[in-house]
């Protein structure tokens, strides 16, 4: 058998938990799958999953493997295709994530129009506020605000966005404006924890670079209750430029401390580094890339 078919039978099972249902989903029986992991097993010279009459579950080693066997089974089928002249039709399932705000005002739209474009490709678009691991969970393409400290991933730059602080009018008129970064301990700051984890205000850049400890009247570990709470003269908060241009340029939240503000974070999208780009994936970052430059541009106060 050959090493392509040992690898998709891993995955497989892997993925299913049971030799019965790895068969079921791949067409064939589960001897023939048997015989697959145990000639992979024996060529690697290690024991890749734990067997019982219960269940089948991974080792340590195969845990290892599984973390990269999908990837190279992805590249081996795109390879296939390629050779076949399959590859320029951009076809299959991706996967995608952003923060629950980007994904909310930016991304979920463009997705939209990007699946009536692209028929053959189908999509799942997961939104949480934590960093993703694409690699280790299956992930094709992240939409990210800040810098990448990991070279593995490839990114396609879509602009910047500015962590601000802002309040209501209401609330300025009744507290005055803060002039100074000091001046934030003596005001009602709501917290969003996102981007105030560790309760400071961190601004400016090198030599004019700073922080303030902060007690906050209020903490919410949601983007836009805080930004509710600002808006509804509870206090001031921080928040990301595109979360409330319209509320600013409708007058309804004021930046604060402008002068002051932290050097702007790019906006991208980002992927993992392969030598084989599948179609779908460089069909959404050709057509998603301008439209999420004109959104962002739209949403600039």
């Amino acid at each position: 058998m050959d090493r392509f078919q040992e690898l998709k039978c891993f995955v497989a099972v892997s993925e299913s938990g049971g030799f019965a249902k790895a068969a079921a989903q791949l067409g064939s029986s589960p001897p023939a799958v048997t015989r697959a992991i145990a000639a992979l097993e024996a060529r690697l010279g290690v024991l890749l999953f734990h067997r019982t009459t219960r269940s089948v579950r991974l080792t340590a080693p195969g845990e290892r493997f599984a973390e990269r066997a999908g990837s190279l089974l992805a590249e081996l089928e795109h390879a296939e295709k390629e050779a076949a002249g399959e590859s320029s039709v951009p076809s299959g399932h991706l996967m995608l994530t952003a923060s629950v705000t980007l994904g909310r005002s930016l991304l979920s739209p463009i997705v939209a129009g990007f699946l009536q474009a692209y028929p053959r490709v189908s999509a799942k678009l997961l939104l949480l506020d934590r960093v993703v691991n694409l690699v280790e969970e299956g992930v094709d393409v992240a939409l990210r605000a800040g810098r990448l400290p990991d070279s593995s991933l490839i990114s396609s730059r879509i602009g910047e966005v500015r962590r601000i602080l802002v309040a209501s009018p209401a609330y300025l008129e009744k507290r005055g404006a803060p002039q100074a970064p000091v001046d934030l301990k003596l005001h009602s700051v709501i917290a969003y924890t996102g981007l105030m984890p560790d309760r400071e205000w961190r601004y400016g850049a090198g030599k004019t670079a700073g922080r303030v400890s902060l007690q906050p009247r209020l903490e919410v570990n949601d983007a836009l209750a805080a930004i509710a709470g600002a808006a509804s003269a509870q206090g001031v908060t921080v928040t990301l430029s595109y979360m409330v241009a319209d509320d600013i340029k409708n007058g309804r939240l004021v930046e604060v401390l402008a002068d002051h503000a932290p050097p702007p974070v790019p906006l991208q999208l980002v992927y993992p580094r392969s030598r084989l780009v599948a179609p779908k994936l460089r069909a959404f970052v050709d057509y998603a890339a301008p439209r999420l430059r004109s959104a962002l541009s739209g949403l600039t106060p």
